[in-house]
């Protein structure tokens, strides 16, 4: 399977994926529209269609309304068909509906993606959005669910990775229709130089014994990108089967394929970081350079990438100017200029800390597409200090929220529950739990075989803690 295939799978966003899905959920394929203004809150009046998803199989009278985001990604029928929700909607007689997000796939208030109608998506517009929704759906429920629903159904919303933040931002600032949150992986708290991003990683390499080998692998890398001459870029770029880029380029590439399976899911019998990343490096003897050429071509090959779809993943003046709608990435790249930053950067070199991947992939390598994307108005750097005081803070003393994070969740220390301690209190109405040896969301991904026993324990607290919602 090619890993982006994969990683769509386990993120609940594409079909034929991974065994341990329950073939007995039926497929909800029908897509429906709800009118949105393009701006909730100024003077664009205008009117955009939001796409969402219905699956009313398992609902009864009486029965709650579970709300699902793909967030930054585009919505496909497994939101509401193949993750833990609608496994839980079965137990609960709920309705399961998935509603895309602004910017994102289908669901585009202004039919391009440049600064000047990205400007629209904020934050405010984006969970206005949702609430207009449930609003909507509370008071007449068969038109937008195409079924009857009674108007006093409760309300839950789900979310993994940033979706998780509305989901947690939705209870907060709505709790009269959000009864409650179960925020997985949810990466809330906002930080300019996100350089455990790669820390995590390397805890993650350092329980499959290859960390030391992988880190002096990119001390070698650097040697050449940082210090090399022209030739010995070249070299190096075809003894690793990636093109020629700059050599920041190169190393930004290269810090994306080092981490392409980290947020696929571990269980007692896989973990695909070892099986793509450490089995080259562990029980060998060849020297750290050449196991991490091996597995660098091997992460090329078995998702089939050419050198086009390696240059625009690696090429930071890939696509400046190109506006067009459903590019998950542009959007995401907007919301991290404007809105929280968490650059995955490498560790500062005072810290002394190992690196997991090249020094070059800093600020000055993400920064600047800031304005080169999308234009002058957009301020470097983004105020993360600000964005943390009015939408981290806003979750303080919120009831009701379900925070869930995997010990190996490379996204982990933008969480609430981070490596060193617990950003917010963890309390028997808003509890905290970390998921031991999981990695991102893999409580509300759909089941797999060979679960972890944590991640089981971590579905059954989240499950309580929704009956008592409904309840």
């Amino acid at each position: 399977m090619r890993v982006a295939t994969f990683l769509a799978c386990f993120a609940g966003a594409a079909v034929g994926c991974l065994d341990g899905r329950d073939a007995t959920i039926p497929a909800s394929g029908t897509p429906y529209w709800f009118p949105q203004p393009v701006d909730h809150f100024g003077s664009n009046n205008a009117t955009w269609q939001q796409q969402y998803f219905v699956n009313a199989t398992f609902y009864k009278p009486g029965g709650p309304i579970y709300v699902h985001t793909p967030g930054e990604q585009s919505l496909t029928t497994r939101f509401v068909d193949g993750t833990h929700p609608t496994d839980l909607a079965q137990t609960t007689n709920a309705l399961v509906v998935a509603i895309e997000h602004r910017f994102f796939g289908k669901s585009n208030p202004i039919s391009d993606l440049s600064g000047s109608s990205l400007q629209y998506l904020t934050i405010e517009n984006a969970l206005e959005d949702f609430a207009s929704f449930v609003r909507s759906a509370k008071s007449h429920p068969s038109d937008v669910f195409r079924t009857a629903v009674s108007k006093n159904a409760k309300v839950v919303f789900f979310g993994g990775s940033y979706s998780g933040n509305v989901a947690a931002w939705m209870r907060a600032k709505y709790p009269r229709l959000i009864q409650g949150a179960w925020a997985s992986s949810a990466m809330l708290y906002g930080r300019l130089d996100y350089y455990q991003f790669d820390q995590s990683f390397g805890q993650h390499l350092q329980a499959l014994g290859c960390a030391e080998k992988f880190s002096q692998a990119i001390e070698a890398v650097d040697d050449v990108l940082v210090s090399g001459s022209a030739a010995d870029v070249v070299a190096l770029q075809a003894k690793l089967g990636v093109p020629q880029l700059t050599p920041q380029d190169t190393a930004g590439l290269l810090s994306g394929l080092n981490t392409l399976y980290s947020m696929a899911p571990v269980t007692t019998a896989k973990d695909f970081v070892y099986d793509n990343v450490c089995s080259f490096f562990n029980n060998s003897s060849l020297a750290p350079i050449d196991a991490y050429a091996r597995a660098i071509k091997a992460v090329i090959f078995s998702d089939g990438m050419t050198e086009q779809s390696l240059r625009q993943m690696g090429d930071t003046s890939y696509g400046l100017d190109n506006y067009a709608i459903d590019q998950p990435g542009r959007s995401w790249y907007y919301m991290g200029c404007t809105w929280f930053g968490n650059w995955q950067t490498a560790p500062p070199s005072s810290s002394r800390l190992s690196r997991y991947r090249s020094q070059l992939v800093n600020l000055s390598y993400f920064e600047p597409n800031c304005q080169r994307k999308f234009g002058s108005n957009v301020a470097i750097p983004v105020d993360v200090s600000a964005y943390n005081a009015k939408w981290f803070n806003t979750l303080r003393g919120v009831s009701n929220i379900y925070y869930t994070s995997g010990s190996l969740d490379i996204w982990r220390d933008a969480t609430v529950a981070t490596s060193t301690g617990n950003l917010l209190p963890s309390s028997p109405s808003s509890p905290v739990f970390t998921i031991d040896g999981a990695t991102h969301s893999q409580d509300l991904g759909e089941k797999q075989v060979n679960e972890l026993a944590s991640v089981t324990k971590a579905r059954t607290i989240g499950d309580a803690l929704v009956v008592k919602w409904i309840k």
